[in-house]
């Protein structure tokens, strides 16, 4: 059945006005004023912004790590992204020292296929740099459409690669249409410095901040960046949380270098004190890299409204505050690194940025969608409300006024990183494709319904390919 939404304000990263959005199938067939056809099924926007559904490109569902699992699988992780404005995310696919390519991609595959809820696609972890993976990874990136590379320059003896690892990846990214992507920060240096602080008997979570400084990020930064320019590649920075890296992204892109960055809402709004609360409640807020003194909040926000930074993503990595983050009691570097942010990702962002003035709501949408698609592929097919893109909609309330609370989320994870924050504005109703998945508040959406993206090359501005 076709759609009419009428009377919203439809706001794209370039434009913002009044008009209505008739949907036939999965995607829009036309724009403009006054938009009638007695067939469609009238969808009543008036006093709600129009967005593009958001696209998530930095999740963690169903991932081992530390001994344990994240909580909220692509299911409930999909569910929860929904309700907060996602329609689309990318998830990370693990890979192991050894085995081929191909069986990580089936692994995640098979964690996807019949859960999510929304579209989704994958990266692919280079651990190793080889004549095998050399060579799978020409098939992996056209027949999978996997064209982004996530490198990790930390986690010490578990998922750290080499330098000549990424600069070898940069190298093949290149030639095949690649886009690389770090986690950047100095792992060598904080192994040392994460083994001096406990044989000082300092175990507490405040020493997971404190053993992985902003300089040990800034220069890893700065070295993957130098790298890239030797390779003429591309590279994008994931979850940036310090002044110390957007200085170094800022000056490698004034150089022409093709060097993107990411921040998540969490290096915005909240910050390194809240690793010292109490009771080991700290543990809740250990992730990689970690949360950074008050500080380095306006340099981040001044980078996203500037565009040396280009993207927001959530970094979704859930885990109980019970039975899970507890594993680290004593320890804090057994304390499993994430925490659950696909929620309130882009709620956070409208409500810290756009209603405090902090960015525009062009850039906001550019930010929270469609800088996203056009990094990794999937432009304009998502990412924008355009003739012949995919119905992903948002039906946004900018008045809205609640106070986020674990009690009342949707992700499966026992509490909520920004329990007790007052925000302004809130989806009312997400589509995906078309179809209703979240419909006045409440979820009508099915698993399964979302479709594995097969995407495009890095710089090909061309539609999807879907499962």
């Amino acid at each position: 059945m076709k759609k009419l939404v009428k009377g919203g304000t439809v706001v794209t990263a370039a434009d913002v006005y009044k008009g209505d959005i008739l949907i036939e199938g999965e995607t829009i067939s036309a724009i403009g004023a006054n938009l009638q056809d007695p067939d469609a099924e009238l969808i009543d926007a008036d006093g709600l912004y129009v967005f593009p559904g958001g696209i998530d490109p930095h999740t963690h569902l169903d991932m081992p790590f530390g001994g344990t699992t994240t909580k909220d699988d692509f299911e409930t992780g999909t569910v929860a992204a929904a309700f907060g404005g996602t329609t689309t995310i990318i998830d990370f696919c693990l890979t192991a020292r050894g085995a081929p390519l191909e069986k990580a991609v089936q692994t995640w595959h098979d964690k996807a296929r019949g859960r999510a809820v929304i579209d989704y696609g994958f990266h692919l972890m280079i651990a190793e740099m080889n004549d095998d993976v050399l060579s799978e990874l020409p098939r992996i990136i056209e027949s999978e459409g996997i064209t982004s590379l996530k490198v990790f320059m930390a986690y010490k003896n578990v998922l750290q690669a080499d330098d000549g690892t990424l600069f070898r990846t940069l190298l093949s990214a290149k030639e095949h249409g690649a886009l690389v992507m770090v986690h950047a920060e100095n792992g060598d240096v904080i192994d040392y410095l994460i083994a001096k602080a406990l044989a000082e008997g300092n175990t507490d979570p405040i020493y997971h901040a404190r053993t992985r400084p902003p300089e040990l990020e800034g220069e890893a930064t700065g070295r993957a960046a130098a790298m890239t320019a030797l390779a003429d590649s591309q590279l994008y920075v994931v979850h940036v949380t310090c002044a110390e890296a957007v200085r170094q992204i800022a000056e490698a892109r004034s150089k022409g270098f093709r060097v993107f960055g990411e921040t998540c809402p969490q290096y915005l709004v909240l910050d390194e004190s809240y690793l010292e609360k109490p009771d080991f409640e700290g543990a809740k807020y250990v992730w990689s890299p970690p949360l950074r003194t008050k500080e380095h909040q306006e340099a981040l926000w001044n980078a996203l409204n500037s565009g040396e930074l280009q993207t927001v993503g959530s970094d979704q990595c859930s885990f109980d505050f019970k039975g899970q983050k507890e594993l680290g009691r004593g320890n804090f570097s057994k304390i499993p690194n994430g925490g659950p942010t696909i929620e309130d990702r882009f709620t956070i962002l409208f409500s810290e940025g756009v209603c405090k003035g902090r960015i525009g709501l062009n850039r906001f949408v550019d930010i929270v969608a469609t800088r996203s698609a056009k990094l990794f592929g999937m432009f304009p097919r998502k990412g924008t409300i355009a003739v012949g893109s995919d119905a992903d909609l948002v039906l946004f309330d900018p008045n809205a006024e609640r106070t986020i609370a674990a009690a009342g989320h949707h992700m499966a994870v026992d509490y909520n990183a920004f329990e007790g924050m007052k925000v302004t504005g809130e989806p009312v109703s997400v589509l995906s494709r078309g179809q209703f998945v979240i419909r006045e508040k409440r979820f009508v959406g099915k698993a399964g319904a979302g479709r594995y993206l097969r995407r495009n090359k890095f710089g090909e501005a061309s539609y999807v390919r879907v499962e």
